[in-house]
């Protein structure tokens, strides 16, 4: 073998070198990308169920507007402070939106409380069924949201993705939190 064979066969080795190189790294975004996307995706579903909540929730404002001028008042201030929750929305957002939703429906709680008659009528009942329904669908999207940000995160942290991730901008994204309120034993007695 000639000195051109060895230059011929060190140049093959060069690009075939360079190609898997390209390949690793082409195939290491898309897998970020995707990875990304997803998270995106789970983040919107929390939205779009949080939007039905918040259309419930308004709903129940309406029916209380005759009961109480100042629990209508308050509770529509409360409404009017929701913000939407978007793909590029972070997990403390989210949460905020959660809080204030909470709010929202505890306000209606006490005030069916205080009017029985509110707490008995149909309305408010299969409304509030909604809002149970979208309760539901809000932890379920909670968890699936949780549960893709986790397989996000390993990809950017773990190697050869986390060089990938660096260099490209990819960082790590937040967890949604549980309300350290809910964690105990609910209790049964009324």
């Amino acid at each position: 073998m000639g000195a051109l064979g060895v230059i011929l066969l060190v140049v093959v080795v060069l690009v075939v070198v360079v190609l898997l190189v390209v390949g690793w790294f082409v195939c290491g975004q898309n897998n970020l990308v995707h990875a990304e996307e997803l998270c995106g995706n789970a983040l919107s579903q929390i939205g779009v169920q949080q939007a039905s909540r918040w259309d419930a929730l308004n709903a129940l404002a309406d029916l209380t507007k005759g009961y109480s001028d100042q629990e209508y008042n308050t509770l529509m201030d409360t409404i009017r402070a929701r913000q939407g929750i978007s793909p590029k929305s972070s997990a403390a957002e989210v949460d905020a939106q959660e809080n204030l939703l909470q709010q929202g429906l505890g306000r209606i709680n006490a005030l069916a409380e205080a009017y029985p008659d509110l707490k008995s009528n149909t309305v408010y009942l299969k409304t509030m069924d909604e809002v149970r329904r979208y309760e539901d669908n809000v932890r379920m999207s909670r968890m699936v949201y949780n549960d893709t940000v986790t397989k996000y995160n390993r990809l950017v942290r773990s190697l050869p993705g986390s060089l990938l991730a660096t260099g490209l901008g990819f960082a790590p994204r937040g967890y949604l939190q549980d309300d350290p309120a809910k964690a105990g034993m609910p209790t049964m007695v009324r």
